[in-house]
């Protein structure tokens, strides 16, 4: 005996084996057994056999038309066979009626199930709207097709046009450009955005990345809402100074200005000059909200994207020949000793005489021209008498250090400096442009931001203020953390640090900055006039906040930088590179910040100088392949070396170097953990891939 029977939701036949009560054991054609409940069974017969039988009803099912058999189903519930009856004639056997069962039970929308062999044809009006939207999903179906192959051929359907980048970082996952990329992209065994760009749907690997980023940390764009430019009270008074900055050529965003004035006595009183937004932005209004939404100033090569609006920059930043408002804080050195004898902070206006460049001065102000007096170039005798006391301080922190079981800082890596041309009649051209950390201007720069995050910290936490404090221990070298009560940053060789010098670059310094003109002005009832009190839930949530993002913008400076890395050694054809091994099968390119892994130099000797045939670069993966050309035999690379000794003090070594660079690029670079990362763009020796790797400010380039 052969049976039709449901199950599984599918209509199937098979010959019985055995039957015990109302369960039957059947054996399917392709040889599978199953046990059937009586219940189930649609049809009982004997001839053909259930092969023979689901052979012949799938010609029949294929015939069928639907149109047809709904016109003759019955109003009124129906059971297949009585349809079958109607349909074949009343001589219908067992292959029509299995075949007029599988028609209906595959035909939902003209018929709905009401039981085990029971169907209703579905109402005229529905069974319209149903094929109508059948026929939309055919149509849609053949355009996803046409969609996906012409992907397939390396070809941009017009459709897509103008919704790549919806596509690839914000997409319907239910549109037919989607559904039609993503079935590309599994056929051809490539990402969507490898995909879209050998497509011709982005202009090149750098798009890509660029969007990506906008696409996770600016969602709404990188435009600014119409505010109001905050003015500073009316009623400050003018320092009785003149002010000089050091910065790169292409900083716009100049937060910080030195000036040395000789006292009667032969004392100096050394002023460090803060650019002061605190002053006129407050807690809550509409440039806080941007502020604290934003967190910090967006730098990679050839772009930046402000955390504040240009005209408050503008109005804030301490530009040449203007009065600017600043936080100003002043030490009293003497220096025949050499000893700090006191300090003030002041809010005021502060006279700003020239804003000085390090492309103009870095081969004058040497320090044998300092120590001799000699050269011509503004500012000499100031820069000398801080030359002198930015010694002291770092001789103090290095003692700080030694106390604390660190090594000295080791100042011997560099910087490097990237700079986007734009080429007459289109095109980019790019340059990158080495310089040695530890300069006279580097160290006199650096010492004194450290110096005013280190007093502003620990005034703060004098008058029971809380501010945003960065701590490390020497111990172990544990990671450098961000909290809202002072602690030692050992590396760094200081009781407390708390960002307070790049207020328009960075949200923590403005929080800062608010609270310390709180302490200027109020003094010992501070702490109930700063905008955020102790335990303030708001400051903790900045805290959280800040490090995810400022990670994310690292993130996005270090892949820009190895983009252009590549795209260097594709402009000046470099076919063969030196390089310098780090450990692991990494190695560091000379000339350029880049870092690649190379596995036949798994085992080789840290130090060990290679020259490298470059096989092939990948600007979307960021991938550059390398074959060892020669070893060259001799003396490990003495930087490398000092550079392993110093390796558990490295992001702090590191940190203090990078602040003549750019006070934020040394704090970056002072968190790198000891352990490198390869992937790098910057220096798998624990150099960062951040602002550390060289750009502190950016206008045609991004500039150390």
């Amino acid at each position: 005996m052969q049976l039709l029977f449901e199950e599984g939701g599918e209509i199937r036949a098979g010959t019985v084996l055995s039957q015990q009560g109302e369960a039957y054991q059947v054996e399917l054609p392709a040889g599978k057994r199953t046990k059937v409940k009586s219940r189930d069974v649609l049809l009982q017969f004997a001839q053909p056999s259930a092969a023979e039988l689901m052979r012949q009803t799938e010609a029949l099912v294929a015939e069928t038309d639907l149109d047809f058999l709904w016109e003759c189903a019955p109003e009124e519930e129906f059971g297949f066979a009585e349809l079958a009856a109607e349909y074949y004639g009343a001589e219908a056997g067992p292959v029509q009626q299995a075949a007029l069962a599988m028609a209906l039970h595959g035909s939902p929308v003209y018929f709905r199930r009401k039981g085990r062999g029971r169907y209703l044809r579905a109402p005229e009006d529905q069974l319209k709207a149903a094929l109508a939207a059948l026929e939309r999903k055919r149509q849609q179906a053949l355009v996803q097709a046409e969609y996906e192959a012409q992907l397939k051929a390396r070809q941009l359907p017009e459709a897509f046009r103008g919704k790549v980048m919806g596509l690839l970082f914000k997409p319907d996952k239910n549109s037919l450009e989607y559904k039609a990329m993503d079935a590309a992209c599994t056929a051809l065994g490539m990402t969507p955005m490898r995909l879209m760009l050998e497509c011709g749907g982005v202009e090149s690997a750098r798009a890509l990345h660029e969007a990506k980023f906008l696409a996770e940390c600016f969602p709404k764009g990188i435009g600014f809402p119409a505010v109001d430019v905050s003015e500073p009270p009316a009623d400050l008074p003018v320092a009785d100074v003149q002010a000089f900055s050091i910065d790169d050529v292409t900083t716009t965003e100049i937060d910080d200005a030195l000036s040395v004035v000789t006292l009667p006595d032969g004392k100096l009183r050394v002023g460090i000059h803060i650019a002061a937004p605190g002053l006129g932005i407050r807690r809550g209004d509409a440039l806080d909200a941007i502020a604290r939404q934003r967190l910090s100033t967006v730098y990679f090569p050839g772009d930046k994207i402000t955390m504040l609006p240009d005209a408050v920059v503008e109005r804030y930043t301490l530009q040449e020949g203007r009065q600017c408002p600043a936080l100003s804080l002043y030490v009293t050195v003497d220096p025949s000793l050499p000893m700090i004898l006191g300090s003030e902070t002041r809010a005021e206006l502060v006279p700003i005489a020239a804003n000085l460049r390090h492309n103009l001065l870095e081969d004058v102000v040497t320090e044998q021209a300092l120590a001799e007096g000699s050269g011509d170039y503004p500012f000499r005798d100031e820069l000398a008498k801080l030359w002198q006391f930015a010694g002291y301080l770092y001789d103090e922190r290095q003692k700080a250090r030694l106390a604390s079981g660190l090594r000295p800082e080791v100042h011997n890596r560099a910087d490097y400096s990237f700079y986007i041309d734009q080429l007459e009649g289109g095109g980019e051209r790019v340059r990158i442009e080495q310089r040695r950390r530890g300069s006279p201007l580097d160290k006199i720069v650096a010492e004194l931001m450290i110096l005013a995050n280190s007093t502003w910290g620990k005034l703060l936490a004098d008058h029971g203020v809380p501010g945003i404090y960065r701590t490390q221990k020497a111990w172990g070298m544990h990671r450098t953390r961000m909290q809202t009560y002072p602690a030692p940053h050992e590396g760094l060789g200081v009781a407390q640090y708390a960002w307070s010098t790049s207020p328009l670059r960075r949200y923590v310094d403005l929080v800062n900055q608010w609270q310390i003109i709180a302490v200027a002005q109020h003094g010992g009832v501070a702490k109930l006039v700063a905008p955020f009190k102790p335990k303030d839930a708001d400051l903790l949530a900045a805290v959280a906040d800040f490090e995810g993002t400022y990670a994310a913008y690292a993130d996005h400076q270090s892949t820009m930088e190895r983009y252009w890395c590549l795209r260097w050694l594709e402009q000046e054809k470099r076919q063969r590179m030196m390089a310098s091994v780090l450990k692991d099968g990494a190695v560091r390119f000379a000339d350029i910040p880049l870092v690649a892994r190379v596995p036949e130099l798994m085992q080789a000797a840290r130090g060990t100088q290679v020259m490298l045939e470059i096989a092939s670069t990948d600007e979307l993966s960021l991938e550059v392949s390398c074959r060892v050309q020669e070893v060259f035999a001799g003396d490990v690379d003495l930087t490398d070396e000092m550079l392993e000794l110093d390796e558990e003090a490295s992001e702090v070594s590191a940190e203090a170097a990078a602040e003549a660079a750019a006070e934020d690029a040394a704090e970056q670079a002072a968190e790198q953990v000891a352990e490198p990362s390869a992937q790098s763009s910057a220096d798998a020796d624990g150099a960062p891939a951040g602002e550390a790797s060289g750009a502190r400010d950016t206008g045609a380039g991004s500039g150390a």
